[in-house]
């Protein structure tokens, strides 16, 4: 059963007020955008899965949109088996709930509230951000490819074109890393990516 909204007033009504298997949400929509749905909802505390399904094509766009919290991203025009597919495995794997704290040196991942300290200092980070940051704190010392991460944290296939997963680490890092003296995060070139603390001479 499907329910449709017209614009992102309507969709987010529907959204607060029925536990939906799915959402498939377009960017460009009246009234307030995709962008700001999905903002309200992740703020609200709905896990609901999200297939953005929208014609901004670029990397920025798809980096935001799976930062922001979404679950997988797909452009228009696609094709039908391509979306169904992509439905199907957003159905198969459903919400996922984890419940644990973890930390690398003075970095601290709460994962059951979905916060984030290093160095006692709290870090704002998007939906998106704070699952790939929990992903690389669950495998630290662990040098994570970028298909991996791209399955892992997005549920996608990673285009070998693509720099998506560069982008969003970047970002990553720039909140991780930069305001403190100490890296965590270190790139293995030509491997991928992998979170640890290193003694630095």
């Amino acid at each position: 059963m499907v329910d449709t909204a017209a614009d992102g007033e309507a969709g987010l009504y529907l959204a607060l007020e029925h536990p939906y298997d799915l959402i498939v949400l377009d960017v460009m929509l009246p009234v307030f955008s995709g962008w700001v749905l999905i903002e309200k909802l992740r703020a609200r505390g709905v896990a609901t899965p999200v297939l953005f399904l929208t014609a901004r094509d670029s990397v920025d766009d798809r980096v935001k949109g799976l930062e922001m919290g979404g679950d997988d991203y797909l452009v228009k025009p696609f094709a039908w088996a391509e979306f169904l597919a992509r439905v199907r495995t957003l159905l198969r794997r459903g919400v996922q709930r984890v419940a644990d704290t973890l930390a690398v040196a003075d970095l601290e991942v709460d994962l059951l509230r979905m916060r984030a300290r290093r160095g006692g200092q709290l870090l704002d980070l998007t939906a998106k951000g704070f699952q790939l940051r929990s992903l690389m704190v669950q495998r630290r010392g662990e040098v994570l490819s970028r298909t991996l991460i791209a399955e892992k944290v997005w549920d996608m296939n990673f285009s070998t074109d693509s720099n998506a997963v560069d982008v969003a680490v970047g970002r990553l890092r720039r909140k991780l890393d930069e305001p403190f003296e100490r890296k965590l995060l270190h790139t293995q070139r030509g491997l991928g990516y992998v979170l640890e603390e290193r003694n630095e001479s």
